[in-house]
């Protein structure tokens, strides 16, 4: 059996798998995003979840 070839090395291994339940209107916007911006799925939804938390720290200063 062949070795599979290892991937670059990383300083943030993605090691962790969630899943999420999403409507054809939550996919499509999610497909458009990754044409628009040339990216994976995950990789989106990792930008999205920065934004959403750099928003969240930027009230909790305000407080």
């Amino acid at each position: 059996m062949e070795k599979k070839k290892m991937g670059r090395p990383t300083d943030d291994p993605k090691t962790i798998v969630k899943r999420a339940r999403m409507s054809e209107d939550d996919v499509k916007k999610l497909n458009e995003c990754c044409d628009i911006l040339q990216l994976t799925a995950s990789d989106v939804i990792r930008l999205g979840i920065q934004e959403l938390y750099e928003k969240i720290q930027k009230i909790n200063e305000k407080i």
